[in-house]
């Protein structure tokens, strides 16, 4: 059994509820002008398949990308290498004697 509309679920509960059912909205028409039919809604159009390998393709298109990207150069690396190494170091610092308290607490406060 298909799918019923909203617009028939909507006549359906009218009719149980004695309430003559509604006509949808219509927009007045000019005498010259006759009524637009409805369009069904568009679809986005398909692309079509493409000539080729597609693994080759697919290289062909990343080492296009990839000129793209401005790569950095040696100091930006080693800069952004030693600011990541010291934030590794300050956090591991942290973790490290966050661990020796609470087991200082834990040992001597909790278990006694």
């Amino acid at each position: 059994m298909a799918r019923q509309t909203r617009q028939q679920r909507r006549q359906r509960r009218a009719q149980a509820a004695g309430v003559p059912p509604r006509r949808p909205p219509t927009r007045p028409v000019e005498r010259d002008e006759a009524p637009e039919p409805r369009q069904p809604p568009r679809r986005p159009a398909r692309e079509e398949p493409r000539a080729g390998v597609p693994g080759v393709r697919f290289v062909q298109e990343a080492v296009a990308e990839l000129k793209k990207v401005e790569w950095p150069n040696q100091h930006a690396v080693v800069s952004g290498t030693a600011v990541v190494l010291v934030a590794c170091l300050i956090v591991g610092v942290y973790l490290w004697s966050n661990d020796e308290l609470w087991r200082y607490v834990v040992q001597h406060v909790l278990l006694r």
